[in-house]
């Protein structure tokens, strides 16, 4: 089943709106029950803003209470007539000069928000490498002062798609118990050259 735009947001919003179950929220948005409890109760996702999927034409209101007066209904979202995005070629991703800056701020977010991602799934995810993850989480990066969270699909650095499909993944691996790094290495020897450009740029700007 598809998922929500940005599910995480979306759980928030249906959590603190709506008298939902934790199992139909978890379904919709591809989570585990458990996970949409721990939003519930304030132990994850603490200051996130939630995402009205009724403003963003993937539920209506009507749908939400149907299904909040039958607890084992499941939401039905919306038809989306919008364009499928292009499948990207393997091999480094290929990132605009404009927005390479913006790569720092992409992974933060997605190191604050979505832990359970492996290094080698954000390398894919952003087009960068592993030495510039690190130093972000531990803000040792060159511009770590001026490194602010935003999301990476808002930035345009990945699609929703490519952002959804990862986080099914690393969430199946860690049901499974397998550690984080069991992913396959990435090449992202091009993104190493976009970052160092990146760098240099700013040196010299």
């Amino acid at each position: 089943m598809a998922l929500p735009l940005m599910p995480k947001a979306t759980a928030v919003w249906l959590v603190e709106n709506t008298a939902l179950t934790f199992e139909q929220i978890a379904e919709f948005c591809g989570m585990h029950s458990l996970e949409v409890q721990a939003i519930a109760d304030g132990e994850v996702a603490v200051g996130m803003v939630g995402l009205d999927p009724i403003a963003n034409g993937q539920l209506t209101k009507g749908e939400i209470e149907r299904c909040e007066k039958v607890p084992n209904a499941k939401l039905r979202m919306l038809a989306q007539d919008l364009p499928q995005p292009v499948a990207r070629a393997k091999g480094p991703r290929y990132t605009p000069v404009t927005k390479r800056g913006d790569k720092p701020d992409g992974i933060s977010w997605l190191l604050k928000t979505y832990p359970e991602l492996s290094d080698a799934q954000i390398s894919r995810l952003i087009g960068t490498t592993k030495p510039t993850i690190a130093a972000v989480r531990d803000r040792t990066h060159w511009n770590a002062p001026n490194i602010k969270p935003r999301n990476p699909v808002m930035l345009g650095l990945c699609t929703q798609r490519e952002l959804d499909e990862a986080l099914t993944r690393a969430r199946r691996r860690v049901a499974n118990g397998e550690p984080i790094e069991s992913d396959d290495e990435v090449d992202v020897a091009g993104a190493e050259y976009e970052d160092e450009d990146e760098h240099h740029e700013e040196l010299g700007s």
